[in-house]
């Protein structure tokens, strides 16, 4: 039993003084002996036994009555939680892709909020978080009209940051009662240790009725020519063999060509469209099938104008270079210093300073123009360099300077697989690799990120800062055997490559992408994305001859994007939901709750709302104690009336 005001108990205390009273109270008798009232005597004895029986007897009562005014004031009751202390519950609600789909009752997420609302106290207060807004302080008729309009989003939430923001609501709130309810599938890609779980909470899972989902998994083109080109469509399957599905290939909205496809258990199957070349491609593959989810039976994807990367190399020897820089990828053009155009220099995404002996000043001048204007530069010195003029130019960038000479042979055996040059160039690290060798270097006294080292762990290729990156030393055969390398065209592929982010055939949402589109903007101009559903300016960086776009929060739906330089169409983008949104993988909370005994585990929101309720109930027993005021008052009355001693 529990008091919701306890202080009224210390008056209990003044209950001693009516029975000190009764007590200290005393009549003196006078014994007058008569021997012929012998019975007279007898009657007297009598009479004054049961007088004192009656003042005990009204004592107690009266000792009754106090208290049971005292207790009903100090308003006791029996429950599990004090009544003093506020009840809050916070609530993450997942609104993610995945929960846009069919469990036993409905569609997961619109039932779970109905659930909600339905369960919801008045007297409580809450707090909603969901994938894509937070909402604090909530009362029963706010947290109901958010609810009503809760929607879903390509956004997802880690876990270990919705065990932040409880750690941050619970931190701030004193006197409190906090109940944490967590509402999601759990998909697996959830990748939280619950077992270093700090706080305690009950976790609902939402169940698909439907484990079977066909997935458009990604999309790429090959042997491109002037008439058509090979549009290869990767479909993933999670659960039985599938039959007969029906595949398509939209140009925009046009109708293309379709096909149907069988597609094998738990496999993936490459599907092969033909399609006329054109200089704009707005491409929609699209699956007719009823699985789990729908979202991802869509898959948009764009083709622009060929664009190719602008590569122009500056010395003697230039080769090399023209076969790693092919004429269908990039724009590559070579000259020596004396018959070199400098006002070339700034149409250039990659300029390769290929065994320069010195660098002259004015293209020293027209180099850091380039450089601090986005443009990327591979810097190679010569087996024999001007010192003076190498480190003015370095100098002007803030990037260090180039020390003496080294002769000493040196293998190449380190190779940094962690360095962006290297994404997707390596299946698995290399051990029996034939390393080649340098006969001479010239070390720089700026660090950078390594991309491939010497035997010492000296660096030979860095990348000084973002997107310039030096060699230390010249990779002629006369001073090594690099050419020969199978290293040098993935890593001088890669320079080209990332030297200029043309727009991809698609991008994930909500994810960070960087998209650089060439063109050049005036004063307070600025790039904007419009699409069917929204559109938006992105944050995005100005240079000389190129903006770069960086997308993450926006957009937030699938389909095709204009890129817009005022009311002029300078881009056409395509947006997809992110694919980990289509896995039938889930965590077995189960086994999670058996291994920490914080976690309460449910698929069914009612019941974990009327948990809550039945553990918030409050029995009042003051009535009771009123009620036994009232009858001591009643049988005290009952005894002076009735009772004659």
């Amino acid at each position: 039993m529990q008091f919701k005001n306890p202080d009224v108990l210390y008056f209990l205390a003044l209950l001693i003084i009516p029975v000190l009273i009764h007590l200290f109270q005393l009549q003196k008798f006078v014994k007058v002996p008569f021997t012929n009232v012998a019975f007279l005597q007898k009657l007297q004895q009598q009479t004054r036994k049961s007088s004192r029986i009656k003042k005990w007897l009204i004592l107690a009562t009266r000792l009754l009555l106090f208290s049971a005014i005292l207790l009903a004031f100090s308003q006791p009751y029996f429950s599990n939680k004090n009544i003093n202390k506020k009840q809050h519950n916070f609530i993450y609600l997942d609104n993610s892709l995945s929960t846009n789909t069919k469990g036993k009752k409905g569609n997961l997420l619109k039932i779970a909020a109905q659930e909600i609302i339905e369960n919801t106290l008045d007297k409580a207060n809450y707090s909603l978080l969901t994938n894509t807004d937070f909402y604090k302080d909530l009362n029963q008729q706010e947290l109901k009209k958010i609810l009503l309009n809760v929607e879903n989003t390509p956004k997802t939430l880690e876990l270990s940051t919705v065990f932040l923001k409880i750690k941050q609501e619970t931190s701030t709130k004193t006197n409190t009662l906090n109940k944490n309810i967590l509402i999601s599938d759990f998909q697996g890609n959830y990748n939280t240790k619950f077992t270093n779980v700090t706080t305690d909470f009950s976790a609902i899972q939402l169940v698909p009725t439907v484990l079977n989902n066909i997935s458009i998994d990604s999309v790429f083109i090959s042997n491109s020519n002037t008439s058509n080109f090979l549009v290869n469509v990767i479909v993933k399957n999670q659960g039985n063999k599938i039959d007969n599905v029906p595949i398509a290939i939209f140009n925009k909205d046009t109708l293309v060509s379709k096909q149907s496809f069988s597609i094998e258990k738990d496999a993936n199957k490459t599907i092969t469209f033909t399609v006329q070349n054109t200089p704009v491609f707005l491409g929609k593959i699209s699956i007719t099938f009823s699985d789990t989810y729908g979202f991802d039976n869509n898959y948009f994807f764009s083709l622009n104008n060929a664009q190719k990367t602008k590569v122009l190399a500056i010395g003697e020897n230039l080769e090399y270079l023209s076969k790693i820089y092919t004429k269908n990828e990039f724009k590559f053009t070579g000259f020596s210093v004396l018959n070199l155009n400098y006002n070339m220099l700034k149409k250039q995404q990659l300029i390769v300073l290929n065994e320069l002996v010195e660098i002259p000043e004015i293209l020293s001048k027209s180099l850091q123009d380039f450089s601090k204007n986005g443009g990327s530069i591979v810097m190679i010195p010569n087996k024999k360099i001007d010192l003076n003029s190498y480190n003015n130019f370095l100098k002007k960038l803030n990037l260090g300077t180039v020390k003496n000479q080294i002769k000493d042979t040196l293998k190449i055996t380190n190779i940094n697989y962690n360095h962006p040059i290297f994404k997707n160039v390596f299946s698995k690290k290399v051990n029996n690799f034939q390393y080649p060798n340098l006969q001479s270097h010239y070390p720089i006294s700026r660090k950078g990120a390594t991309i491939i080292s010497f035997e010492d762990n000296s660096n030979f290729i860095s990348e000084l800062k973002n997107n310039f990156f030096y060699v230390s030393g010249a990779i002629q055969k006369e001073n090594s055997n690099f050419l020969n390398s199978p290293l040098i065209v993935p890593i001088f592929y890669n320079f080209g490559k990332r030297s200029f982010q043309y727009p991809k055939l698609a991008y994930p949402l909500n994810t960070e992408n960087t998209i650089e589109i060439e063109t050049k903007l005036e004063k307070d101009e600025i790039l904007k994305l419009s699409g069917e559903n929204e559109s938006f300016i992105p944050l995005q960086k100005t240079y000389q001859n190129k903006v770069a776009l960086f997308t993450k929060e926006q957009p937030l739906h699938a389909g095709f994007y204009k890129v817009l330089k005022n009311t002029d169409v300078l881009q056409h983008l395509a947006f997809n939901y992110p694919k980990e949104e289509s896995m039938l993988q889930y965590l077995d909370l189960e086994k999670l709750q058996t291994e920490n005994s914080k976690i309460e585990v449910s698929n069914d929101v009612t019941a974990v709302f009327k948990g809550i309720q039945k553990n918030n109930e409050v029995h009042w027993l003051w009535k009771w104690f009123l009620a036994l005021a009232i009858v001591s008052l009643l049988l005290e009355i009952l005894i002076l009336k009735f009772y004659k001693p």
